[in-house]
């Protein structure tokens, strides 16, 4: 879900007088999951210097870089929102050292030299000329004031057709839910659309042609926005009005019940890999699985999930946000510190990760995001629903929530829900191994075309 595997990076850096470290210095990140290109640019002010980060693999440009110190010919920074860190030495024009995250540390030079990555293969991606229709088009989402930029594709240019939206999961997205190389509702939308089936995808609010802000916006919010989009397509004369759905990925199966539960107009939804169970349920499960997959060990995996179980507690339990982000810091001040300490973080580094992980819990998005149970609105859907998660999933873990969400549906009293375990995928219905966040980048396979074919054949079954 939220930030799960999106490594967001920032540096920083100042200059002594033995050596110019202005301009621009460029390194890669070198994990199990692929590679990660940073730029670092430099520039003097009155008062030393100020730095930007770009990662352009990640589309993040003008990073503003916040913690800077160049003593001894070693660089040290720290990046608060990402829990990162950076030690190393300047030698023949290169810093040389570690790169950490929550504990996991990384080789990284940075050199003056640009780094250049091959393109990944994904030999799923479709290629132009396409043989349907497709048309850039956007939306007015009239409750929040924002216009929404997206691709509508068609069967042919003419006709009267069943549709579906596709909502995308936690983190700023564009409308191809593009990340790590790979476009899945690019791959999702293609084959649908070849299947008879019209497909609006869009960009998240705030992202690529979106206007609105994302950074402050909830789950509740993102529904509304689906919600525009629905109303969109009721517009559309090449859209049969009786057969509009939504199919959400991770956090967007999250939306389509909200909206489903709301709009008696919505004819089926498509929850690939959407929660079941408690926010902060799942988040503790997530956190368990994927650090174990990682290597952390099980007594500090029990160690981090009951310092975030406190957290969340509190969270849950104190409707003042302020009041909650002094507690929680509390919290990890006696009992996230020691840790980190032991793990050789600089004490200066560690108030940095407490302050920005207390600040980013108690966050809007997650403050909202810890106290939901999707139960709640599984129970008022009535419509057709096809629950589908791979067996693989570390982020939102197959059984756990297929089996919420089979007893919010049952308890609903609604008999018209499909619910399947595909054996072997990952969260982005990748064929996996493992199923950790590391893979996703190295596995050239975008989507499963068993669970293509499951969410095709299903949808038209539902819209014949």
């Amino acid at each position: 879900m939220k930030k799960i595997f999106a490594l967001a990076l920032l540096l920083f850096c100042t200059i002594t007088n033995a050596q110019d470290i202005i301009g621009a210095w460029h390194g890669q990140l070198a994990f199990t999951g692929g590679q990660l290109r940073l730029d670092l640019n430099i520039t003097k002010t009155e008062s030393g210097y100020t730095a930007t980060m770009d990662s352009p693999d990640q589309k993040a440009m003008g990073i503003p870089v916040t913690t800077i110190t160049f003593e001894s010919n070693t660089l040290n920074f720290a990046i608060p929102k990402g829990n990162l860190s950076y030690k190393g030495q300047l030698l023949d024009n290169a810093f040389k050292g570690t790169f950490t995250q929550n504990g996991m540390d990384i080789p990284l030079t940075l050199s003056r030299n640009e780094v250049t990555i091959t393109k990944p293969k994904r030999p799923q991606e479709p290629a132009k000329p396409y043989p349907y229709y497709e048309e850039e088009v956007t939306f007015k989402n009239e409750k929040a004031g924002i216009t929404l930029a997206g691709t509508l594709s068609l069967p042919k240019k003419e006709g009267s057709y069943p549709a579906v939206i596709l909502v995308s999961g936690s983190g700023a997205q564009n409308r191809d839910e593009e990340l790590l190389g790979h476009k899945p509702f690019l791959v999702l939308a293609d084959y649908l659309t070849r299947h008879g089936i019209a497909v609006l995808r869009y960009d998240d609010r705030g992202t690529a042609a979106s206007t609105g802000e994302y950074q402050n916006a909830t789950t509740q919010d993102f529904a509304t926005d689906a919600n525009a989009a629905f109303n969109y397509l009721l517009s559309r004369k090449e859209i049969n009005k009786n057969k509009i759905g939504i199919a959400g990925h991770s956090e967007g199966g999250v939306v389509a019940p909200m909206v489903a539960a709301s709009n008696p107009k919505v004819a089926f939804i498509v929850l690939m890999a959407g929660t079941g169970i408690p926010g902060d349920e799942l988040l503790l499960l997530q956190n368990f699985l994927i650090n174990k997959a990682e290597g952390m060990p099980e007594e500090e995996l029990n160690k981090m999930g009951a310092i975030l179980k406190n957290a969340y507690d509190i969270i849950k339990q104190e409707n003042n946000a302020t009041a909650a982000h002094i507690k929680v810091k509390a919290v990890f001040n006696e009992q996230l510190r020691p840790l980190f300490l032991s793990k050789g973080i600089p004490v200066d580094q560690v108030n940095q990760l407490i302050e920005a992980q207390s600040a980013d819990l108690t966050s809007a998005w997650y403050w909202n995001f810890i106290r939901y149970n999707p139960a709640t609105a599984l129970e008022k859907v009535k419509c057709p629903i096809l629950a589908i998660n791979g067996s693989n999933d570390l982020q939102v873990p197959a059984r756990a929530n297929l089996d919420a969400i089979k007893r919010a549906t049952d308890k609903g009293g609604n008999k018209k829900v499909t619910i399947k375990e595909l054996p072997g995928l990952n969260h982005l219905f990748q064929t996996s191994a493992k199923g950790a966040p590391s893979e996703y980048s190295e596995i050239e396979e975008t989507f499963s075309p068993t669970a293509l074919k499951e969410i095709a054949d299903w949808i038209i079954k539902q819209t014949k």
